[in-house]
Parts: C-alpha cells; sequence; structure tokens
C-alpha cells in the first residue's frame, strides 16, 4: 500500500521536473529506442500508474526485454531522484501520473481499474490521487 503525506504536490511536482528535463537519462535515451517507438504506437505498450512500462496484449520475449530494460532504468532513475522522506514507490507513482497524463491519442495507458485503454483527445482516466 502506498501512504501519501501532506508532501505528495511536492512529489509529484519533482516527478514532473524529472519527466519534462529529460533527467531521466539513460531511460529516457532507451525510450527513444525504435523498437519502443513502434511498440508504443503499435499500442503493445502501455503506461502504468505505478510508472512503470506495461504489455498490452501478447508477449514475445524481445518486448518483455524491452518493457524490462526500460523499467530497470525508470526504477534507477526514480530511486536517485526520489526526494527526501518519499519512498521509490511513491516517487514512481507520481511519475506514473505524470507519465500517463503526458500520453498522446492512440497511446496506451493503465486505468485505474487496471484495463487498459487506448487515449482519446480527452484527458486520461488517472488515479484520484493524481494531481
Amino acid at each position: 500500500m502506498i501512504k501519501f503525506s501532506h508532501n505528495f504536490a511536492k512529489l509529484a511536482l519533482a516527478a514532473s521536473a524529472l519527466l519534462v528535463t529529460g533527467l531521466m537519462g539513460s531511460a529516457a535515451l532507451a525510450q527513444r529506442d525504435p523498437d519502443y517507438q513502434a511498440a508504443r504506437s503499435a499500442g503493445q505498450v502501455g503506461e502504468k500508474p505505478d510508472g512503470y512500462l506495461g504489455i498490452v496484449g501478447a508477449e514475445t520475449p524481445a518486448l518483455r526485454a524491452l518493457v524490462n530494460n526500460i523499467n530497470i532504468q525508470r526504477k534507477a532513475a526514480y530511486t536517485r531522484s526520489a526526494a527526501e522522506g518519499a519512498t521509490v514507490e511513491q516517487f514512481a507513482f507520481a511519475s506514473g501520473c505524470n507519465l500517463i497524463e503526458m500520453t498522446t491519442p492512440g497511446e496506451k495507458y493503465q486505468a485505474p481499474n487496471g484495463s487498459w485503454k487506448t487515449r482519446t483527445s480527452a484527458p486520461p482516466e488517472r488515479d484520484s490521487r493524481c494531481i
């Protein structure tokens, strides 16, 4: 269970800054990988509320390796960037809120109920704890 303190807004802002400024380093580079972009465009992968990438539908060894590689890099970035008093899981969740918000029409994301959705022009469904 993820517990949130009154500092969640500060944490969300830090996670947003991490994403916007590209401080994810190698994770950001991995996400520019043509295989990642192809999987994202094809709806094979999507953003999850926990801040990690998920596989939508059928899994292949290559797709699992791609997702695992990106998620390992994301966790390393979250670990480096977690604000004082925040856990890696809290920082990852705040990042997940932002990553889902940043999806574009046609991309997949996981709704709060666990189902995979395709982003439309409307705002994505996000966890009520996202600000």
